[in-house]
């Protein structure tokens, strides 16, 4: 079972500090939700996993079992086992959808996949994800719906299966029905062996993913490693408990951070519409 391992992690961009000495594990087989208000460095932390030029690691290390991942390119990192769902996909005109998924695939895996192999997987991803087959034949992300462009994040997690998949706000922009099936194949991922790290403002996804454990991420550090009753706690009350019971201020702080719940966003205002 391979566990992505993170110690001690700092990370500036442009001379700031952004992580402050994260340490935490993900493992195949486990989903891990990644909570924090805005702009306490949770995409930041996955940007870095997955390799980023933009960010600088100033101190501490990245592991994929025994695989020291710190200074691998982006591509390493994905033929390692990694994988990062965008919070914001960009569009590329001219890359056929298609194109652009069987090269993905074939610069992962150790044999040339063939073409018909290739389609029928093609074809059997998009029909779980109830995405129509004609997409793969349009510009990759061009002229795609906000759902649209989230749906093929989670494509291209089938086509590659990888060990770790880490989701960067996989379902904003996605309705109701698209989340169900979004969970539906992150749970049963979880369960053939896949471990993901989850970003998310809306409670929504996590009921239906039921994470394992719960990550809370504040000032650029993971204070709390608990299991998933952390959620419920931080939907309904907010983070003011941080401060309290934790003795930690809160950088960045919002005006009322007791009414601020798994996001800066108001989740339960965003579920009850």
């Amino acid at each position: 079972m391979a566990t992505l391992k993170i110690k001690d992690l700092h990370v500036e961009v442009e001379g700031k500090e952004i992580l402050k000495g994260v340490t935490c594990n993900i493992s195949e087989g486990e989903t891990v939700a990644l909570l924090g208000p805005n702009g306490h460095g949770k995409s930041t932390l996955l940007n870095v996993i997955m390799g980023h030029p933009r960010y600088k690691i100033t101190s501490g290390t990245i592991y994929l079992d025994d695989i020291n991942l710190t200074n691998m390119s982006t591509d390493e990192r994905a033929k390692a086992g990694l994988f990062l769902a965008l919070q914001n996909p960009a569009e590329v005109p001219g890359v056929i959808n298609s194109d652009f998924l069987r090269a993905a695939v074939n610069a992962t895996s150790e044999e040339k996949i063939s073409t018909y192999k290739f389609y029928k997987m093609l074809d059997g991803a998009t029909k779980e994800l109830k995405m129509p087959f004609d997409l793969a034949t349009r510009s990759l992300n061009e002229g795609f719906s906000g759902g649209e462009k989230k749906r093929n994040e989670i494509l291209q997690l089938l086509l590659l299966n990888p060990k770790i998949a880490m989701l960067d706000e996989i379902d904003s922009g996605l309705d109701v029905d698209a989340i169900q099936v979004v969970a539906d194949v992150i749970n049963k991922e979880e369960n053939k062996g896949m471990g993901f790290l989850v970003i998310s403002h809306y409670a929504r996804l996590f009921d239906l993913i039921q994470p394992t454990r719960a990550l809370v991420m504040i000032n650029g550090r993971i204070v709390l490693d608990g299991d998933k009753s952390l959620i419920k706690r931080i939907d309904q009350n907010g983070y003011e408990f941080i401060k309290t019971e934790l003795g930690i201020s809160i950088e960045k702080e919002q005006a009322q951070m007791n009414e601020v719940s798994i996001g800066s966003c108001a989740v339960k205002e965003a579920i009850k519409k």
